[in-house]
């Protein structure tokens, strides 16, 4: 295996969280903010819609020419005096990665964001042979004085409050001078003050690349701190890293992903800061790093193409799924025991790991479709997830108590007159029961329900025969996926 989850307990985990008073306090800022700030931001934006389309159509289109793409992206890292290493697994990855750290010498290495290095989980390993790595974002150092993983892939402390900061800060940084962190403001002039020598002293910089360039070999890093900007242009070598599938032809389609990309991801009209990395530095530039690496990890990545997960690739991280999702929304990202939570991880993470090992992650989702609605790239998250459900089901893979409730279910389905009839009882004696409360704080079968909210008690009719043409009218697209 390599991608290393710990998403078999994501049950419990999930029980965990759902009981994690401070975790739900935290959450609130992601149910009530990310959310609420790209809706304003589309509002501002008529032709948004029209720019999804051009999106997915743009990343379809790099994925059936991806072999071109990396290979006219190679030759202009390379007219441009840089490197290109190809790690077909994760292994690979850190092998080259701290080949080159070996190489010029490192003894220290900044880290800017990057999902792909926490895949790789290159941090310990670079630690484990001597050198010292920083993360240089602020949410990503502070989980690293944590030992915790990201939870989110944009906010990767968004599971603390600010109290969780501080504590952290007085256990690692020490109470010198009497410092105050009773505001958010002097935390991250604290982390300010903290990282500026370690920009000063570091001999090699890795960035991930929101986008890698075929046309001019350049690598894209969209950022809100600058931290980006300094840790791939002070140190002497710059190391990018990124999976094979964020290649995009040109200037003017990043151009158009970046336009849905802050958007989706943090409801701003574009990030401040979105750099573009063409090469180390030339005679005439005033800074930059004296050599330029870029590292194109596949893990697994290249095994999606031609298949029903090809469109998985399509994803720019940008976390809007994970934003909307009622299900992420309350466990947070820690739950799903993977690098990768939320809808897209829970798509992802079976692929680079093992169905055997992410079973439950398919399950974490009520299959409300607005993961679907948001993404900004229309990768079809409930359908992919709905393949791994089946997946998970023909490999037995379940449990037998799942297993023996849906053939259960298929039984009455497959009778349409002895379901009906079924359903009219079951409605009528759910009703008399719950009399005029209208709904049950237990219920038996539905402990897992009951737990945390009422079940509602059926009023009578039926669903089905309350739809009409005129609240429901299929598209071509709902009728051809059918």
């Amino acid at each position: 295996m390599s991608f290393r989850v710990d998403s078999q307990d994501f049950i419990a985990r999930s029980s965990d969280a759902l009981e994690d008073a401070p975790l739900q306090s935290a959450l609130g800022k992601l149910r009530m903010g990310l959310s609420l700030r790209r809706r304003e931001a589309v509002a501002a934006l008529p032709e948004f819609e029209a720019l999804r389309d051009e999106a997915a159509a743009l990343r379809d289109y790099t994925l059936a020419t991806l072999d071109q793409q990396l290979e006219a992206f190679e030759a202009q890292v390379r007219a441009r005096g840089g490197e290109v290493h190809w790690a077909p697994d994760a292994e690979a990855a850190r092998r080259i990665i701290l080949e080159l750290c070996q190489r010029y010498g490192a003894k220290k290495v900044l880290k800017g964001k990057s999902m792909v290095t926490e895949e790789l989980e290159l941090n310990e390993h670079l630690e484990a042979q001597g050198i010292r790595c920083v993360e240089t974002d602020l949410g990503e150092y502070i989980v690293q004085l944590r030992r915790e993983r990201p939870s989110h892939i944009v906010a990767p402390a968004i599971h603390l409050r600010k109290e969780d900061v501080a504590e952290s800060f007085a256990e690692h940084h020490g109470d010198a001078g009497g410092r105050d962190r009773s505001t958010a403001e002097a935390l991250m002039a604290e982390a300010r003050a903290e990282l500026r020598a370690h920009f000063l002293s570091a001999d090699v910089g890795i960035t991930g690349a929101n986008f890698a360039i075929a046309e001019t070999g350049s690598t894209v890093i969209v950022t809100n701190e600058g931290n980006g900007d300094l840790t791939q242009s002070l140190p002497k070598v710059h190391i990018a890293v990124t999976g094979i599938e964020k290649v995009v032809p040109t200037l003017e389609d990043a151009s158009t992903l970046l336009r849905v990309l802050a958007r989706s991801a943090t409801g701003q009209e574009a990030s401040v800061y979105t750099t573009f990395s063409t090469g180390p530095r030339r005679p005439e530039d005033p800074d930059g790093p004296e050599a330029y690496h870029v590292v194109l990890v596949d893990n697994g990545r290249s095994a999606m193409l031609g298949t029903e997960f090809e469109a998985m690739l399509r994803c720019i991280r940008c976390g809007a799924c994970l934003n909307h999702c009622p299900v992420y929304g309350q466990v947070g990202g820690h739950a799903y025991g993977s690098v990768y939570p939320g809808p897209m991880g829970a798509v992802l993470t079976p692929q680079l790991a093992g169905l055997d090992q992410t079973v439950h992650l398919p399950t974490a989702s009520t299959f409300c479709g607005a993961c679907a609605a948001v993404c900004p790239v229309k990768i079809p998250l409930p359908t992919l997830l709905r393949q791994w459900r089946q997946r998970a089901h023909e490999a037995e893979l379940g449990g037998t108590k799942a297993r023996w409730l849906l053939a259960l279910w298929g039984f009455f389905a497959a009778r349409p007159r002895l379901y009906h009839a079924g359903l009219r009882l079951g409605t009528r004696v759910l009703a008399g029961l719950a009399g005029p409360r209208g709904s049950f704080r237990r219920l038996v079968g539905g402990q897992a329900w009951t737990a945390k909210r009422n079940f509602p008690a059926p009023e009578g009719g039926s669903f089905i025969a309350s739809l009409s043409q005129e609240t429901f009218s299929p598209t071509a697209e709902d009728r051809s996926a059918r």
